[in-house]
């Protein structure tokens, strides 16, 4: 954890899917390279993001109209085609978040962007702080040999207290 008023920028990491694992990691590693110490704080299912093994880092199509569910191969005409005009009950079926899961990596493997691991070690080595929720994480059973190595353990309390003057935001 950062002293008392000593962090610039603060991330509150709750959800543990894949898709929702960037947008921390983007704003975290932008705000580092500004110079703002960065500190991001991962509780509930957020945690997942932290794990060794990040299989449970899924993309679930349904309850997501926002996302594009765009192919990441064939022709042009079929790239461009927004899969999202089918109803959720198909995207419910067994195997459409694997499919939604193999499709959102074969989109970031073609825009020659990082993988989530490797941008998650990016942020590290940049010096963002990653701090798991100590009671989240009994809560969901997970212990500290589950998660990667140079996290910080604290509670919510103890976030709070040492992280009044920065912003936040709640991911």
């Amino acid at each position: 954890m950062t002293s008392p008023n000593s962090a610039d920028f603060s991330i509150i990491q709750s959800k543990g899917t894949l898709d929702w694992s960037y947008p921390s990691m983007i704003l975290a590693s932008s705000a580092v390279a500004m110079g703002k110490e960065t500190e991001i704080f991962f509780t509930f299912y957020g945690i997942n993001c932290l794990l060794k093994d990040t299989s449970k880092l899924k993309v679930s199509p349904v309850g997501n109209p926002g996302m594009p569910l765009k192919s990441p191969f064939g022709p042009k005409w079929f790239q461009e085609i927004n899969w999202r005009f089918l109803p959720d009950i198909v995207w419910s079926l067994p195997g459409m978040t694997s499919a939604a899961t193999w499709m959102f990596k074969q989109t970031i493997k073609k825009q020659n962007q990082l993988s989530f691991e490797d941008f998650r070690d990016l942020c590290l080595e940049m010096g963002v702080k990653f701090t798991i929720c100590q009671m989240s994480m009994e809560l969901l059973g997970y212990t500290e040999e589950d998660m990667i190595d140079g996290v910080e353990y604290a509670g919510a309390a103890t976030y709070f207290s040492q992280t009044p003057q920065q912003q936040s935001l709640f991911i």
